[in-house]
């Protein structure tokens, strides 16, 4: 059975709509009204509060830490100073992707590592023979994102910590109601946004400063359907939706080397040896099969698609991740893994995976809808990604 998060107490009353999901072992809000209008807007119009402790989250210290850290994951460790977060993918020996997360250095040899997935036998696996600990911190820390264009000035008020200088994918330590958090100014939005780190056992006490404080920034919680929208069209990836965990995979074709799914910048062949090095070299020198891309679909078409069924479509307000075939005339070279109507673009955009040499930007390929139960092909471009990119989301100060 799911159990509440350390802000149970705190959501559960507002979940009006008693719609929940399982996230790793917790009960989730999918959306805390009837529909996720509101919760979606606070996300790119004011600020929304969203309970992500269920996220995994490991420490990482000792003498090695650094080693192991950049051991197991595709970047380089060592050009990253304490006080800077990243995200990062790791991946077993044959170079194809296990999970991806983001890892905060906190000291010299201290990291906070989360994940998507439990990773604790195979980080402490890699760290064997070496003087490192890695501690499963998931059930000691609770976490929030606070997201939107008014977080910042939001935090400003709320907590005791530098965070008008807070510079994107830094950390910064200081107190919410008197509790000692860490903030990070990353997110899941692609917007301008920030993650509270705080201890357990006080995670009440910080939940209720921020949304006190948050009322007049028109501060709303939100649910994971209002999540999904924003990180589609931030062009986020989710694991075991865009792509499966090469651990979980069953067949070649399921498994994705970081090449194919558009993390490139974020494979360092020139570092000492990590895990996948040699297959990945290979990747690099011969190129992959397939690409992630964004699609921006063609919706005069579907328009006219449904009329000639005497139907008006309706722009679906949650996005879908149900995979569905792109064609290239009569071929299929691939699918979309994540589908989604932009409220902010006035679109209908997806995440997928295509065959390499028709991944250029501008190509013009087909995606499926069906329409009564008839299969159709409607207009999908390729487009350059992130679908969303404001400039508040790094600019400092805020």
């Amino acid at each position: 059975m799911p159990v509440g998060t350390a802000f149970h107490e705190r959501t559960f009353p507002l979940c009006h709509s008693l719609n929940y999901r399982e996230w790793s072992g917790y009960y989730t809000v999918s959306v805390y009204e009837v529909h996720h209008e509101h919760e979606y807007n606070a996300i790119r119009n004011a600020a929304a509060l969203i309970d992500i402790s269920p996220l995994y989250k490991y420490l990482v210290t000792g003498k090695d830490a650094t080693k192991l850290v950049n051991r197991v994951i595709t970047r380089d460790i060592r050009k990253v100073s304490v006080g800077q977060v990243i995200y990062c993918c790791w991946c077993d020996e044959q170079g194809k992707v296990i999970d991806d997360g983001t890892i905060t250095r906190l000291e010299e040899n201290k990291y906070r590592w989360t994940a998507a997935d439990p990773s604790l036998r195979w980080f402490r696996q890699n760290g064997i023979n070496m003087d490192v600990q890695v501690e499963d911190i998931s059930e000691k820390v609770a976490a929030l994102a606070l997201q939107g264009p008014t977080s910042g000035k939001l935090l400003k008020a709320a907590a005791e910590a530098d965070i008008a200088n807070l510079k994107y994918f830094r950390v910064t330590h200081g107190k919410i109601a008197g509790v000692p958090v860490d903030i990070s100014r990353t997110g899941y939005t692609g917007d301008l946004g920030y993650e509270i780190w705080v201890p357990w056992n006080d995670a009440v006490k910080v939940w209720d400063a921020v949304m006190e404080t948050g009322k007049r920034f028109d501060i709303h919680a939100a649910g994971m359907l209002a999540l999904d929208v924003a990180r589609v069209e931030a062009g986020l990836l989710l694991i075991e939706v865009d792509y499966t965990s090469s651990k979980k995979a069953l067949i070649p074709s399921q498994k994705y080397s970081p090449y194919e799914l558009g993390f490139s910048k974020m494979v360092h062949l020139n570092k000492e040896n990590f895990i996948g090095k040699s297959a990945l070299e290979q990747d690099q020198k011969q190129g992959v099969a397939r690409q992630f891309v964004g699609l921006e679909i063609d919706w005069p078409e579907v328009e006219a698609r449904y009329e000639t069924f005497g139907l008006t479509p309706a722009a679906p307000s949650q996005a879908s991740r149900v995979a569905v075939p792109v064609y290239c005339g009569e071929k299929q070279v691939g699918k979309a893994t994540s589908t989604t109507w932009s409220p902010v673009l006035k679109k209908m955009i997806a995440l997928a995976s295509i065959e390499t040499p028709h991944a250029k930007i501008g190509t013009r390929l087909q995606i499926e809808i069906t329409i009564e139960a008839m299969r159709q092909k409607v207009t999908a471009k390729v487009v350059k990604m992130p679908f969303f990119n404001p400039a508040r989301k790094t600019a400092v100060p805020v």
